[in-house]
């Protein structure tokens, strides 16, 4: 009797360790935000005149204002009839923003002005794909391995880069915040799923407009970025068949 106990704590041991992280993950709490400050920053064309995309940024987390303001000028809703910022084809809504902060994922829910809890954990590095081979990419080299995937090599920089954190030879340092713009088409009333993944590319460029605007105009840094991991994307945050990760901005302080 006592051997058959014994046998069995590997298996509770294995039961308890997803519970203990489906724990970790229901203690993170509802981020309740501020409401937007409507008369901060640039004039239009002068935020126009200064937009940029960054590559570089420090490791502060952004105030809770300036995140607050971020997320309402990318997506929030700006009427009492629950339109917002960014339109939309047909006023689908289709695009969600989910916030990859270091203690967990979010999901921006614009008519509460809260993030609420998707995943705990710092995932930020996972939303990251390196250039394939190609321009810009590295190519198959003699020696390689059967199989290797060019991007499993670190790229070499171009002839006169200078290299380190965020310039032209090294890869972007992590900004603090890394937000993905995921479009579901299935909000779409009509049309076939060609023209709603067009639809769904259109609606998620002007949010990242919203997004790189902001940012000019409050000296904040972000960038659009095409090149991110979609299928571990979809992975960790559970997502449809219908909902297209398809664009990242990492956001923060610039360097």
């Amino acid at each position: 009797m006592k051997r058959s106990s014994l046998s069995m704590l590997p298996l509770a041991v294995l039961l308890l360790v997803p519970a203990l992280t489906w724990g970790r993950a229901q203690d993170l709490q509802t981020i309740k935000l501020n409401e937007p400050n409507k008369t901060r920053g640039l004039p239009v064309m002068e935020a126009l005149s200064v937009r940029a995309s960054a590559r570089d940024w420090t490791d502060k987390d952004l105030s809770l204002q300036d995140l607050s303001d971020l997320l309402w000028a990318a997506n929030g809703v700006n009427r009492p009839d629950g339109r917002k910022t960014a339109p939309s084809a047909m006023n689908a809504q289709d695009v969600d923003i989910y916030v990859f902060l270091k203690d967990g994922v979010y999901l921006y829910d614009a008519a509460a002005l809260a993030l609420v809890p998707v995943l705990a954990g710092d995932h930020r590095s996972e939303i990251m794909m390196m250039r394939p081979g190609g321009p810009g990419g590295p190519g198959p080299k003699p020696g390689d391995k059967p199989g290797e995937k060019p991007e499993a090599r670190p790229q070499a920089p171009p002839p006169g880069a200078k290299p380190g954190p965020g310039g032209p030879g090294g890869p972007p340092t992590q900004a603090p915040v890394q937000l993905i713009l995921v479009s579901d088409i299935s909000r779409f009333r009509m049309g076939e799923t060609s023209l709603k993944l067009e639809w769904a590319a259109l609606d998620t460029g002007i949010v990242s407009q919203n997004i790189s605007l902001f940012c000019a105009a409050t000296g904040l840094g972000t960038r659009p970025r095409a090149a991110i991991a979609k299928p571990r994307i979809k992975e960790l945050l559970k997502l449809s068949e219908t909902q297209y990760p398809l664009l990242n901005h990492p956001v923060g302080y610039k360097r």
